[in-house]
């Protein structure tokens, strides 16, 4: 299996890390449309969504993600790539994919000196408390019906799936616990 992980900005290295020492699959680094013909999965880390957003543009990637997901692709998205997922963005008409039904607020918890990290409890990864490292991180405001919600802060969705997109407000890569990305490998396998 080969996953691949948009390479435009922010901590891909590190979840191209996360894939190949963790989980076991083979990782690529996409930054051509072409290259998205080459994975089973694909995930878009956090970084400055207006700016990934405008390079998708330019670069032919964002009309390949979104021909990719009507064909089955397995996409999930981290921060900025939550913001990239979402239908409707507050106050923003900024590029995006546009394939999940939730509606996101950027830099909802406030400014970078404002970043905090989170013990969460997501049952669909055991019993231990997920720890969650939030930079000015997005959360979910509202969510469709066929929307799975799996995590919150208060009353901030975090953490939500929908069929074949799976997206956390937070960034697992810079942790130790690998259970996220297992999770989305074994999406892409059809296991859960």
């Amino acid at each position: 299996m080969k996953v691949g992980v948009l390479a435009l900005q922010g901590a891909f290295r590190e979840h191209r890390v996360m894939l190949e020492e963790h989980c076991q699959v083979d990782a690529i680094e996409i930054r051509k449309p072409e290259e998205l013909d080459l994975v089973e999965g694909l995930i878009l880390p956090g970084g400055e969504s207006t700016t990934i957003g405008k390079m998708m543009v330019e670069w032919g990637l964002l009309d390949k993600i979104k021909a990719r997901a009507a064909e089955g692709l397995a996409i999930y998205g981290t921060c900025a790539g939550m913001i990239m997922l979402a239908k409707d963005i507050v106050g923003s008409n900024q590029p995006r994919l546009g394939l999940m039904d939730i509606r996101v607020r950027r830099n909802a918890f406030g400014r970078q000196k404002d970043s905090f990290e989170a013990d969460l409890s997501v049952p669909e990864f055991g019993a231990a408390p997920v720890r969650a490292i939030f930079i000015r991180a997005p959360y979910i405001e509202s969510a469709g019906p066929l929307v799975k919600v799996m995590a919150s802060v208060g009353d901030h969705i975090v953490i939500a799936r929908q069929g074949k997109l799976l997206t956390t407000a937070f960034h697992p890569e810079l942790t130790n616990d690998n259970r996220i990305h297992n999770y989305f490998v074994s999406m892409i396998r059809g296991q859960v």
